[in-house]
């Protein structure tokens, strides 16, 4: 997937743009940012599931919810007040630090997932035996950029990375709040998403996973 986005970020070169790598501090670590989410997520979920359980007169447990949703259930009747508002200060200070990037870049451009989306059903692999924050964990390792791009709120779309043999890659295109991440990222050369000659779709990426980083690493597209 490293290699899809840096084909992507020459491509963008080849059209003027100037391309550079960079860093982005997310304003706390990684797995600071993973229980945050986790804290906000189960305690929404379980709310939510109370909620509907009460109006449908319906059990909570096996025989309506499954699995991963159970365990998220649980963890989230655990999460304490304090735990609640401390992950919104930890999410605000995403939503902060994150959108600081576009003072120096215009956009930034990063793998979708750091790895090849598994098949339908390899992530509930052994759900039943993980609690809600090893289930969230599992979720946001595969997802660490477009999770960061949701907390912080800024603008962010995938595209399909140009089209070379053997490959079908994605990136991911995020620009600074209150912009039109199409307009800042529209960089698409001709044939950006055409599938290969006798193809309905083109193939998939090589599956060598690339290990998810604790912040995502970027690149600057300017025109």
């Amino acid at each position: 997937m490293a290699d899809a986005v840096s084909h992507t970020a020459r491509m963008l070169e080849s059209l003027g743009h100037r391309v550079e790598e960079a860093d982005v501090d997310l304003g706390l670590d990684w797995e600071q940012f993973v229980l945050a989410n986790t804290h906000l997520w189960t305690a929404n979920l379980t709310a939510t599931i109370d909620e509907l359980a009460a109006a449908l007169g319906r059990p909570k447990d096996a025989s309506t919810l499954e699995p991963v949703t159970l365990a998220r259930y649980h963890y989230g009747q655990r999460v304490s007040g304090t735990q609640l508002v401390t992950a919104l200060a930890a999410r605000n200070r995403v939503a902060r630090g994150l959108p600081r990037v576009f003072e120096t870049y215009d956009a930034l451009l990063t793998p979708t997932t750091p790895e090849l989306p598994p098949p339908a059903g390899e992530l509930a692999e052994g759900a039943d035996e993980l609690d809600g924050l090893g289930w969230i964990r599992r979720v946001l390792d595969r997802s660490p950029f477009t999770t960061a791009f949701n907390v912080a709120g800024t603008p962010a779309m995938t595209v399909p990375s140009p089209w070379t043999p053997g490959r079908d890659c994605r990136s991911a295109c995020s620009s600074p709040p209150g912009t039109r991440t199409r307009d800042a990222c529209s960089a698409s050369p001709p044939g950006w998403s055409t599938p290969a000659p006798g193809r309905a779709e083109p193939p998939r990426c090589g599956r060598e996973p690339t290990r998810s980083p604790s912040a995502p690493t970027v690149r600057r597209a300017r025109r």
